[in-house]
């Protein structure tokens, strides 16, 4: 079911009617893609907290514009500064027989039982946390898995590892070698294990020299005697 946002269509335009859409809780807006770009504008705290779900940034949705409705993707926003205001958001109109350019946020799952982590010891870094794709816009997953199960330590999931939906394919800019995910051995257990290492080589030095110090008062003494 598609996510479904409000609009009107903004009839004055300019710094000073943008300015005034604010102050009345309303966010100036922008339609663009097949046919005339129009100017919208909506409600700024049902259009905030529609931000806040990851998936209205990846997914088709559905724009009401005075009782019209379209489908559109989100392709960019502006927030304030330092306030929690919305100050512009774009929207482009979907052609469902083009492929459309998104990026689409990664879930990673089994992370738990992956061998790196329960057996290993390791943790999991995460080098991409979303994937730029191409597909048709009837194609287009909210998310896409990432499995780790068999992830090992020291090893890595790579993009050309990753399960992608049918119809979607990965964006050119994308190697099939580059990392995705990896399980390290945490930055504090390697930096134990070589204090451990310092201290051991340390106390071997200190058990040589004294070995050798005794070794040399023992001579003078057995001299002596003779």
């Amino acid at each position: 079911m598609a996510i479904e946002i409000s609009a009107t269509i903004r009839k004055a335009q300019g710094t000073g009617a943008s300015r005034r859409l604010r102050k009345a809780n309303r966010v100036p807006g922008i339609v663009y893609g097949v046919g005339e770009a129009t100017m919208i504008e909506l409600d700024h705290n049902t259009l905030y907290y529609a931000l806040r779900n990851e998936s209205f940034h990846a997914s088709i949705l559905s724009l009401d514009l005075d009782g019209k409705k379209e489908a559109v993707l989100l392709r960019d926003f502006h927030m304030h500064p330092f306030r929690q205001q919305v100050q512009h958001i774009d929207f482009q109109r979907v052609d469902a027989k083009k492929k459309i350019h998104m990026k689409v946020p990664l879930h990673f799952i089994n992370a738990d039982i992956a061998p790196g982590v329960k057996t290993g010891g390791g943790i999991i870094s995460h080098v991409l946390n979303e994937l730029e794709i191409n597909c048709l816009a009837a194609d287009l997953p909210a998310a896409i898995e990432v499995d780790l199960a068999a992830l090992d330590l020291g090893h890595s999931i790579h993009v050309s590892d990753i399960k992608l939906p049918k119809g979607v394919e990965v964006a050119r800019h994308h190697h099939a070698g580059d990392a995705v995910a990896t399980v390290q051995v945490p930055r504090g257990a390697v930096e134990a294990a070589a204090d451990a290492a310092a201290a051991e080589a340390a106390s071997a030095a200190s058990t040589a020299a004294a070995a050798a110090t005794a070794a040399a008062t023992a001579k003078p003494a057995a001299d002596a005697k003779k």
